[in-house]
């Protein structure tokens, strides 16, 4: 069977896709992956095909230089959803097509499964559905506790989200009546559609208000590449002194606030440092024998080798830092990540997260010498990361293409 994956959004949303694509494969299935243009290679290595579409995730700069501002950047998010429907609706309406699989920002996939009379399933790194056990993702900032979180889920859906164009604009193509987000997301709930999320029961506890169509089936971890190689440059470096501390803050711009933070951690830090990402740009300059720079690295690689990591808290490279025991640094700055920062946290794997005004050099330094001189902190990621082995995540998933298929 031809499955249809939606994998809209960064590297964090494309990485569970394709682990579930590889599953599928091995199952005889075919999988197509609309994705950004970004992203082919990843997608086209793992045996999937490749349908792209191109307006670039973070928008463009002003013409005076400066960022667009809030309402800029949502009317940008609202153009690249529309770009990836359209994509997504092409890639469905060829032909073909027997399933479908959205991720969180891509429900409009069920409208196309419904127009195709075809089934769909979600598939989530983070939890969506209103709950008393955490906020809502976009604002999981706010946790307001079990009394108030699942009250305020509900107040957040009923807000407009840049995918609603999107939604209304497949659902016209294929003829559908109109229907507004909220609306045919409790249709089908009700309905009882699979919504499979990419997380261990080890981290979240399953929440008792969930119903019974949603599942935890375990992480989802990133496709190993088999002819990757590691650079000499970091195989000398991890080799030549102690385990260095390593910070790993994506697309983090440097003269952002965090930015700054790091600028001034590595520069009065005694440990060993790698930088990963965009911003380990020349931050290597002021101290090359202790500091190094890289690229792309498998986590599953490197963070075995490290003493610490201090992250932007995303699901992905928390759940990595569990899975190989080493305490974390949280620098949450956005939606899901306050979530997975306090997770950790009270798991007793990772410090209390640096937020807001509080990140400088002076806080980030106190708070990675607590994670490293404290041994709770590596103890209690060891014992998570030992119940993370648990067997195969897209197991669900597969069992449920099968059903569809038979």
């Amino acid at each position: 069977m031809k499955i249809l994956i939606l994998a809209p959004g960064s590297r964090g949303d494309v990485e569970p896709a394709l682990r579930i694509a590889a599953g599928l494969i091995v199952d005889g299935h075919e999988a197509t992956i609309v994705a950004h243009a970004d992203f082919g290679q990843r997608v086209t290595a793992a045996g999937c095909e490749f349908v792209p579409f191109t307006v670039p995730l973070e928008p463009p700069m002003q013409s005076d230089g400066s960022a667009p501002g809030a309402r800029g950047y949502l009317a940008h998010l609202r153009t690249y959803m529309l770009d990836h429907a359209r994509a997504a609706l092409a890639a469905a309406t060829d032909g073909g097509c027997g399933a479908v699989i959205t991720n969180p920002i891509s429900p409009y996939g069920h409208d196309i499964a419904e127009a195709l009379s075809i089934p769909s399933a979600e598939a989530l790194p983070q939890p969506a559905l209103p709950s008393r056990d955490y906020p809502p993702m976009i604002a999981s900032n706010l946790d307001l506790g079990p009394a108030l979180n699942r009250v305020f889920g509900r107040l957040v859906e009923r807000f407009p989200a840049p995918v609603d164009g999107a939604i209304a604009h497949v659902r016209g193509e294929l003829g559908l009546p109109k229907e507004s987000r909220l609306a045919g997301m409790r249709r089908r709930l009700r309905a009882g559609l699979p919504v499979h999320h990419g997380i261990s029961p080890a981290v979240l506890p399953r929440p008792s208000d969930w119903p019974n169509n949603l599942s935890l089936d375990g992480f989802w971890w990133p496709v190993e590449d088999e002819d990757w190689a590691a650079p000499s440059l970091l195989v000398d470096f991890l080799a030549a002194g102690t385990a260095p501390v390593l910070i790993t803050l994506g697309s983090v711009d440097a003269n952002a606030g965090a930015g700054a933070a790091v600028a001034e951690f590595v520069e009065s830090t005694d440990h060993r440092v790698i930088v990963q990402g965009k911003i380990g740009e020349n931050l290597a300059e002021a101290a090359p024998d202790r500091v190094v720079t890289v690229g792309d690295v498998p986590h599953s690689w490197l963070l075995p080798q490290v003493a610490a990591v201090v992250h932007q808290a995303g699901a992905g490279i928390t759940a990595a830092c569990l899975r190989a025991g080493k305490p974390g640094i949280p620098l949450p700055l956005h939606t899901d990540q306050f979530f997975w920062a306090r997770r950790a946290h009270e798991l007793g794997a990772a410090v209390t997260p640096v937020t807001g005004k509080r990140v400088n050099g002076d806080v980030l330094r106190s708070r990675v010498e607590e994670a490293i001189s404290n041994p709770v902190f590596r103890r209690r990621a060891v014992e998570i990361g030992a119940r993370l082995i648990d067997g195969d995540s897209t197991a669900p998933l597969r069992r449920w293409a099968a059903a569809c298929d038979g």
